[in-house]
């Protein structure tokens, strides 16, 4: 059969419809019954159930996965950018106590490659489902000349919602408040610019390349799946939830995700103006990743805690009388967790020691 002007102008609108038919399957396991209409449509239709709330309030994000999808093309490994992208969305909003309720994504490539694209679907698939979050929609673009062979990139959208009383603001943060930071899995999905200069320029390394004190290849390594917080946040909530209507009984107080600007860019988020937070490094177990990066990478301590999590991919101001309890909780759900430092009266920053 004669191939059509488009697919020869190098956008095949029938292969992207066939590859499209495979989407029923690969969303079921994100349904939600709040979820309306099918999968296709010019919009994602969800019914919240307002039945639940005295006053819901929307929380929503955006964001992309960032310099990582350079090692997911040097490995032609796809599923886990896909559900990096939803876990990083889901604790962008968990930190304000959101459930997730849908997400929607943008894939934008030069061709279309099924099996990239079953990948990135499976993995937006897990993530979601992991979160019962509901993927209701997307959009997929084939724009040629646009990017380079073999090359795409992906962006997501997460809308959830949360009780607005219970929103977590940073309000009720007092000086002698603890900090515990949850363990990360890595490199998560910042730093990978910093990273890659440092494992492919400086010290000549391939990514399959291996080094002393990581399990696997330095690719596999640095594709290791962003941590979702969501359920566990979920559960610290529930489990901690104010005996009263006051808010200065909460004994979690503020979360930060801890992205691009490490620890001193992303704490101040939700510090009062008058709290200042110290962390105290060599307080948690630092990832092997972390400890070449820091050995071999040739960069000043202070940049390297703000470019990179270092180990820890959240952080919970809580109560300091009760944050042996909330680390015991912690721990029960299988996450590594430590108290790493304190919040001291001050203009809301932060300071790392040690």
């Amino acid at each position: 059969m004669k191939q059509k002007a488009y697919a020869r102008a190098g956008v095949d609108i029938d292969l992207g419809n066939r590859v499209k038919a495979t989407l029923p399957r690969l969303l079921a396991s994100t349904y939600r019954p709040e979820v309306l209409g099918k999968v296709g449509g010019f919009g994602g239709l969800f019914a919240l159930d307002v039945r639940k709330y005295r006053q819901p309030v929307l929380v929503s994000s955006t964001d992309g996965v960032g310099t990582k999808l350079k090692l997911a093309f040097a490995m032609d490994k796809h599923d886990t950018i896909g559900e990096d992208l939803v876990n990083h969305c889901v604790d962008d909003i968990a930190v304000l106590g959101a459930e997730p309720l849908f997400f929607l994504d943008y894939i934008g490539t030069g061709k279309l490659k099924p099996h990239v694209f079953t990948q990135l679907i499976a993995g937006f698939a897990r993530g979601c489902a992991n979160n019962r979050c509901a993927l209701i929609g997307g959009e997929t673009a084939q724009m040629p000349g646009f990017y380079q062979p073999g090359e795409y990139d992906v962006s997501g959208t997460i809308v959830g919602v949360v009780e607005k009383s219970k929103i977590i603001d940073g309000k009720t943060i007092r000086p002698g408040d603890a900090v515990i930071g949850l363990a990360s899995s890595g490199l998560h999905t910042n730093g990978y610019s910093l990273a890659r200069k440092i494992f492919f320029d400086q010290m000549k390394l391939k990514p399959k390349s291996r080094l002393a004190g990581l399990k696997g290849s330095i690719g596999e390594e640095l594709l290791k799946v962003h941590v979702s917080y969501g359920p566990l946040v979920q559960k610290l909530l529930k489990k901690f939830e104010p005996r009263s209507a006051g808010s200065r009984s909460r004994v979690i107080k503020g979360l930060a995700h801890i992205t691009g600007g490490g620890f001193v860019d992303n704490i101040p988020r939700v510090l009062p103006k008058n709290c200042d937070v110290v962390i105290r490094k060599g307080t948690w177990d630092m990832p092997p990743i972390f400890q070449i990066i820091q050995a071999k990478g040739g960069v000043p301590a202070d940049e390297l805690y703000q470019v990179f999590n270092m180990g820890i991919g959240m952080t919970l101001i809580v109560a300091a009388e009760k944050a042996d309890e909330v680390l015991r909780v912690i721990g029960a759900q299988n996450q590594k967790a430590w108290v790493i430092g304190e919040v001291l009266r001050g203009k809301g920053i932060v300071r790392l020691e040690g």
